[in-house]
């Protein structure tokens, strides 16, 4: 019996590996191919994810579990080296100036969601649901994008992330609203309590985070990247598991992580955590496709294209509008605004804590074209306010140009 027991353990180690294995250097090969093509990545991992998933070419069953744990990290991993890139003055400046374009961002993009769930016959709870799903814009999808893109330094990325912060500081309090909505006998004392231990939650971490934020760099040397390493991801996975413990999104925990890091800290933590991003990330966004069976996206996808094209206008809109707040020329408003367009992490949970809940059947699929067709469309119009401010100025040249071709009448 042990014998067999072990012959077990080891088959099931042998096909963990090989599943891994291929995922991994399928993705290896993906990333050259859309180096090589100068496309964005991200749909084309998840496109993977539809080839290896649920009704997909193949089937992964052994590595599930690492699959699904190693997105978690991957998010983590997004958000913290976000948080890096910002100092905690620039955070609370940045909240303090987007505050009325959180107002803005959550009333344009959570209305059309719930109002469409409602013309579907969807019933109040689902419509709750589908306002969280089409209102939160995707952190970790846009700090790929922008990093990708080399755009973590521009003008117009404070104001985004200001939007981003905000939004997820909201979902600290929706989703235990949502969840306590969704539980039958979750009365008003249940709502007020999951709410008020989420905002607790939030605050401390925040005030930790931007009060403290020198004595916890003072905990790591610059000099010894191997323990910074390990310390810093440590603290982070730490943090982030004690906020998703709390109900508390765990995102919102690794990012303030990162805001408390400062100077050749941060800058070194960026470094040599940018490898385990990359890695973890990709997995990420390769679940996304794995937890979706193809078979599904066609009936949805007349209603996930009604909502991405209303959403991705609102969106749009939102970034135009924060990023002008700040002074930002018309080029990096509109880059602001594309850049808001993906969704991800967030309206998928929600979706999957309606459907388990029993909400609506088909808020799960329409979720998942939707968020597959955001990112898609976000990857596609990312470089499109350059090509356009590119293209008028050529224009503007050629007409000065021929104008300095015309003869003067007047000899």
């Amino acid at each position: 019996m042990v014998l067999a027991s072990g012959n077990g353990s080891a088959a099931h180690t042998a096909t963990l590996l090989v599943e891994i294995g291929a995922i991994l250097f399928a993705l290896g090969v993906i990333g050259r191919v859309a180096k090589k093509l100068r496309i964005p990545v991200i749909p084309l991992y998840l496109l993977a994810g539809l080839f290896f998933g649920q009704g997909g070419v193949v089937k992964l069953e052994a590595s599930e579990d690492f699959l699904s744990i190693s997105s978690e990290i991957g998010v983590v991993l997004l958000l913290v080296m976000l948080g890096l890139e910002y100092s905690a003055g620039e955070l609370l400046s940045s909240v303090r100036t987007q505050a009325p374009i959180g107002l803005l961002d959550g009333v344009a993009n959570a209305i059309p969601g719930a109002v469409i769930a409602l013309v579907a016959g969807w019933g109040g709870l689902a419509a709750v649901a589908l306002a969280g799903v089409t209102w939160v814009s995707s952190s970790g999808v846009i700090a790929k994008m922008l990093g990708d893109l080399g755009r973590l330094g521009n003008r117009e990325v404070p104001s985004v992330l200001g939007v981003l912060v905000l939004e997820d500081l909201a979902m600290a309090l929706y989703l235990p609203l949502l969840t306590a909505l969704l539980v039958a006998d979750g009365g008003a004392s249940t709502v007020i309590v999951a709410v008020l231990v989420a905002t607790g939650t939030v605050g401390l971490i925040l005030v930790v985070a931007t009060r403290f934020g020198t004595t916890v760099t003072k905990m790591f040397s610059a000099d010894d990247p191997e323990p910074l390493l390990l310390g810093v991801l440590g603290l982070t996975l730490l943090v982030a598991g004690l906020a998703d413990q709390l109900k508390v999104s765990a995102a919102v925990g690794a990012f303030l992580v990162g805001i408390a890091l400062s100077g050749a800290v941060a800058e070194t933590a960026v470094e040599v955590l940018a490898p385990l991003r990359d890695l973890f990330a990709a997995v990420f966004f390769v679940t996304f496709g794995l937890s979706t069976s193809p078979g599904t996206l066609l009936p949805a996808f007349p209603l996930a294209i009604l909502l991405v094209v209303v959403t991705s206008a609102t969106k749009v809109g939102t970034g135009y509008v924060a990023a002008r707040r700040v002074g930002v020329k018309r080029r990096g408003r509109w880059r602001a605004g594309v850049a808001l367009i993906p969704r991800g992490e967030f309206s998928v949970v929600i979706a999957s804590l309606a459907v388990t809940a029993g909400v609506e059947p088909e808020l799960g699929p329409v979720t998942a074209c939707y968020v597959l067709l955001t990112i898609a469309v976000a990857a596609a119009v990312q470089k499109l306010p350059d090509r356009l401010a590119a293209e008028a100025r050529w224009s503007r040249s050629a007409r000065r140009e021929r104008r300095s071709r015309v003869p003067d009448p007047t000899g």
